[in-house]
């Protein structure tokens, strides 16, 4: 599979893993679609692009779900069609489960699930009437494993994986592909954007995202992934062994992440 001749929309694109995509991506011959919710911020993201010409940007709110038909239809008048939705938009979160008011799982389940699989529902019956289209949802090795101080994120994550799981098996016979990406640590302001128990913003990095993956050698490797169609793909550094630990020796892992002490 190439990028060549393909229209892109990407999600979450002003900061991060969604703006080190747009830039990849502006250097090969595509057109992209920016969305977040900050419009000011997409277009200097626009402006660092190779080929702005070939980028449009679109404003778009995770958490205003229900009118996602009408986000997706003016997404699709832009350049006609849409070959590949990157949902990458979303937030996180870093607060013990005791001390999290039920209004920030309900938020990062908002946002992250519903809104993430509303978008894709809005778009669904023009890939299927394209026979052709490709979903790529990134979620998180939390999507695989969970971690003290992120519940909420772990549950939407984990709900990710089932709701496109069965898409792709709905799907195949229209020709409709899912890759579902998993990152580990990488280097963003995902934490300091996390919320904490209260639901205000936690206003600092973590050290283990700190030290993790430059955003751009993850935003290479993802979109190698892509072009390779594949079904899941683990992008960071060690932190990507805790699903097989997961998978054969869940005990184990059980006592690596609470050694770990990670936050």
């Amino acid at each position: 599979m190439t990028f060549d001749n393909k229209v892109i929309w990407i999600t979450g694109a002003s900061s991060g893993i969604g703006k080190a995509l747009a830039l990849e991506l502006s250097k090969q011959q595509c057109k992209l679609i920016l969305s977040s919710r900050r419009e000011h911020i997409l277009q200097e993201v626009k402006n660092e692009c190779q080929q702005p010409e070939n980028v449009k940007i679109l404003t778009l709110d995770l958490a205003d779900y229900k009118n996602m038909t009408s986000v997706a239809a003016k997404a699709i008048s832009l350049f006609g069609n849409i070959d590949i939705l990157i949902n990458n938009g979303g937030i996180s979160q870093r607060s013990l489960i005791i001390d999290t008011d039920i209004e920030v799982d309900k938020k990062l389940m908002d946002i992250d699930y519903l809104g993430t699989i509303a978008l894709s529902k809005a778009v669904l019956p023009h890939f299927i009437s394209l026979k052709n289209g490709h979903f790529v949802t990134v979620t998180s090795l939390m999507g695989k494993f969970s971690s003290p101080y992120r519940s909420a994120y772990c549950g939407a994550k984990h709900a990710l994986h089932g709701f496109f799981d069965a898409l792709r098996l709905e799907h195949d016979k229209d020709n409709i592909k899912v890759t579902m990406i998993c990152p580990g640590f990488v280097n963003t302001n995902v934490a300091r954007n996390a919320l904490i128990g209260d639901g205000s913003s936690q206003n600092e990095q973590d050290t283990a995202t700190e030290n993790g993956l430059d955003v751009n050698v993850f935003a290479k490797r993802m979109l190698k992934a892509i072009k390779k169609e594949k079904f899941e793909a683990y992008i960071g550094k060690s932190e990507i062994l805790g699903v097989y630990l997961k998978r054969f020796f869940p005990k184990l892992l059980h006592k690596v992440v609470l050694k770990s002490q990670v936050r």
